[in-house]
């Protein structure tokens, strides 16, 4: 089998949908599937009236939960002027806040890959044309992960958690969905985003955040302080399986009559919500978080529900930090079921960028400037770590073995 590594992608910027020709793997990474859709490889605003004293109060919060919160959503354009904002500036910032891990996605590090499927109701027919939504089931591949660069963070709480999953129909499309555990986004743009990062980057005094300029940063983006006040509202869940999760960013559903609508999308758990401070934290276990899901996995299958949320005119669809209104429609278009797990070594999701504007027909982009700008970081990851040496996970094989035998 060809290593995905003695090969690396060129670099592809702007969104991709179905049919586009971009850097694929050698068949034998990905099975005998005949692939025609395009793969990668790793690939309101509202017045918040704070004084100087009350941000610097809030800083050591606020830089812990936005570090997190950028590992786990991190995408960013290429297609900036050299003098501004590129992919690899961005790969070297991300490098500068969470150390250089070698062989490792330079965000999203720490990860369980899942396998499972998904059964359509055929509710979604009605908004879209695509054939995910038809009545019946298709395979997915997915991954856990935690928002971290650093693929040895200890699990907590309170850091972001996400699920990319790969939805794999019976004509050769895909559907790429990359999500968190957050209802909103911190950053309204890439420059936005930019800025937090280096304002979070640790100083060789300190070896941590400078507070002032974390204060000057929240004090000039009110969007993202309301934001971490939605986050601080409602407690995290006590593991993956029982979390809900957000795509945040809008997307333009079209039926089969041509009717364009927004939407935003999310996995709403059927496994019971539980308070992390009521479930507790295991003792000396620092992947308890992965553990946990294992096991539960390994116990039954773990389901969410695929839930709709249907736009209105004048619901913003390019600003991810602003939420939409409540009330609106929301529609059940089916079970996301996940029954397996293994490990990253043995997995093909390793090779597998969960870029969430690999498209079916039926489904395109948003004009959310995140949206557009996501490929351009994942590619210049890949490219760096395809020269590296893979080093194991820190969910191994044996911690799944160790896992069935619980």
């Amino acid at each position: 089998m060809n290593d995905p590594k003695e090969s690396k992608p060129s670099i592809e910027l702007g969104h991709r949908t179905a049919g586009q020709s971009v850097a694929t793997p050698p068949d034998g990474l990905r099975g005998n599937r005949q692939m025609t859709s395009d793969r990668t490889l790793e690939r309101e605003n509202r017045p918040v009236s704070l004084t100087a004293a009350e941000i610097l109060g809030r800083s050591a919060g606020i830089g812990i939960l936005l570090l997190a919160v950028m590992g786990a959503f991190f995408y960013l354009d290429g297609g900036f002027s050299p003098h501004k904002l590129t992919q690899a500036r961005f790969v070297d910032g991300f490098e500068k806040v969470n150390g250089v891990h070698p062989g490792f996605r330079r965000n999203h590090a720490k990860g369980l890959p899942v396998t499972g499927y998904f059964d359509s109701n055929g509710n979604g027919t009605r908004i879209s044309k695509a054939v995910v939504f038809l009545p019946g089931r298709v395979p997915v591949i997915g991954r856990f992960s935690l928002g971290t660069g650093d693929p040895n963070t200890a699990d907590a709480p309170g850091i972001p958690r996400g699920l990319g999953i790969e939805y794999q129909m019976p004509d050769g499309e895909e559907w790429r969905t990359a999500m968190i555990n957050l209802p909103i986004f911190p950053f309204k743009d890439p420059q936005a985003f930019y800025d937090n990062m280096m304002a979070s980057a640790p100083v060789p005094e300190t070896h941590k955040p400078d507070p002032a300029k974390q204060a000057a940063f929240m004090a000039s983006h009110p969007e993202t302080v309301h934001a971490l006040e939605v986050f601080k509202s409602k407690e995290p869940s006590s593991g993956f399986d029982n979390a809900t999760f957000y795509g945040l960013t809008a997307f333009i559903f079209t039926s089969g009559e041509g009717k364009a609508t927004p939407v935003r999308w999310m996995l709403v758990p059927d496994q019971p919500y539980v308070a992390a401070s009521a479930a507790g934290t295991p003792g000396g276990d620092k992947n308890y978080l992965f553990n946990g899901v294992i096991a539960s996995i390994l116990q039954h299958p773990l389901e969410w529900h695929l839930i709709l949320t249907l736009g209105q005119p004048g619901d913003p669809t390019n600003n991810s930090t602003s939420e939409w209104p409540a009330g609106r429609e929301q529609v059940d278009v089916g079970t996301l079921t996940l029954n397996t797990v293994e490990a990253e070594e043995t997995s093909q999701t390793r090779v597998v960028n969960f870029d969430p504007l690999v498209l079916p027909a039926g489904i395109s982009p948003s004009d959310d400037p995140l949206l557009s700008a996501r490929s351009g970081v994942y590619s210049e990851s890949f490219t760096r770590r395809a020269g590296e040496k893979e080093e194991p996970s820190a969910i191994t094989a044996a911690d799944i073995r160790k896992g069935a035998q619980q």
